[in-house]
């Protein structure tokens, strides 16, 4: 871990670099009414349509080990994961098992990320050893020898496992200890993943083939691209994002999530840094009456450099009437967006400007009433494990803590 500290200091203080408002900013007030106007946003934004047709089902915490396992012992043609963070330990050795154990012909390909992925060469001949093809994206030592910081930082960030090319998983989870359990202490990192059956799997499954060639892996089989019947009532796609300064498809999506608003904006964010133009489209949904609440980490940051620039973003955003709590009970690493009754977004993408510009994010938009509903739930749930910040005392926190959050955003102006 020790190694990788002078990498993670670099990662957090490019997390609290801000930058002007650019000419290609994104400036939007609202989308569209009705599901058909709501498919055409997202898809005139980032080409991927909401199309109708797919069950979904929200995978919380711990549960996303038992739900990556029933999927590897499905397979019955192939098994693709692909992972910014696969570590040994319990979590790994239990996969590795489900993957000795799958069916008689089913291919395995992993992919993870070599700056996540700490001792992954622990873990790698273990996964040979069951017959998966492996492969690391972009290695550390040669980002680091370009001595350029954008190259540095150009993760691949997304987390997806697709079996047989029919079912997608993807969220914010990684094969590590922290993704154990439900959440009840420090130790139990709060997560929110999705299961999805229906036409978006193929998107994730190009997302994964994407990265998989980059690593230096062959173009996948035609058969991990099978035709897809509807599977369920709801509309979904996933938008698989890519580094691009300003305007990546991550940050048009959340764009557009955030102008769709009506009377509900609901967002679980675990890197928290909004851009400017992302923070007034905040404020602006804010100002017509919409009930915009934010829910980040608190006391249990992993990145606490980051905490400090995450709470520089606070005032704007209260003065306006915006609404914030910082989750108490672990590190919360959700990134999740409810909006109204009927549209969700779950996946990769933070909202801050390493996962917006920089970095591979991917996250699948949902139109359905039903997980919508149990989003809102455990959003709601969350905040009576959270403490609110109001505007009045955040106006009176002290000299010290007010520099603490400008620090990150001091050094980002000299990288």
């Amino acid at each position: 871990m020790i190694r990788c500290w002078p990498v993670l200091i670099l990662f957090a203080t490019f997390l609290g670099c801000a930058y002007p408002n650019h000419p290609h900013d994104l400036r939007l007030r609202s989308v569209p009414d009705g599901p058909e106007g709501l498919s055409q946003a997202f898809f005139q934004s980032t080409g991927v349509a909401l199309e109708p047709g797919h069950r979904v089902e929200r995978v919380n915490n711990g549960r996303i080990f038992d739900a990556i396992e029933e999927e590897v012992r499905a397979a019955r043609s192939s098994i693709h994961i692909l992972s910014y963070i696969w570590r040994p330990g319990e979590p790994s050795d239990r996969l590795i098992r489900a993957l000795s154990e799958r069916q008689p012909g089913v291919e395995c390909r992993v992919l993870v990320d070599a700056m996540g992925s700490i001792n992954f060469e622990a873990v790698a001949p273990r996964l040979a050893a069951v017959g998966c093809e492996t492969r690391v994206f972009r290695s550390v030592q040669g980002a680091i020898a370009s001595l350029q910081l954008t190259r540095m930082l150009s993760r691949m960030h997304r987390k997806l496992v697709v079996r047989d090319g029919e079912v997608g998983i993807t969220g914010g989870w990684g094969i590590w200890k922290s993704w154990e359990g439900d959440a009840r202490n420090a130790d139990e990192w709060r997560d929110s993943n999705v299961r999805v059956w229906g036409p978006a799997v193929r998107q994730l499954q190009q997302a994964f083939a994407e990265n998989w060639q980059e690593a230096g892996g062959s173009f996948l089989p035609e058969a991990c691209f099978p035709a897809l019947s509807p599977a369920g009532e709801a509309r979904a796609g996933f938008v698989a994002s890519t580094g691009e300064l300003y305007l990546s498809d991550g940050k048009r999506m959340t764009m557009v999530a955030i102008a769709a608003a009506r009377h509900r904006l609901w967002i679980a964010n675990a890197y928290f840094i909004p851009p400017q133009d992302i923070s007034d489209l905040l404020i602006l949904k804010a100002k017509e009456g919409v009930d915009v609440r934010v829910l980040v980490p608190g006391r249990h940051h992993d990145v606490k450099v980051v905490h400090e620039g995450q709470r520089g973003s606070y005032a704007r955003l209260l003065a306006a009437g915006v609404r914030i709590w910082e989750y108490e009970l672990s590190m919360m690493h959700s990134k999740t967006i409810v909006v109204d009754d009927r549209l969700s977004v779950i996946g990769s993408t933070n909202m801050d400007p390493l996962s917006l510009d920089v970095v591979e994010e991917g996250s699948l938009v949902v139109e359905d009433l039903a997980l919508a509903g149990e989003l809102a739930q455990d959003f709601e749930h969350d905040l009576g494990h959270a403490r609110e910040i109001h505007a009045s005392g955040w106006l009176r926190r002290g000299l010290l803590q007010r520099l603490a959050e400008q620090f990150p955003r001091l050094i980002g102006r000299y990288l």
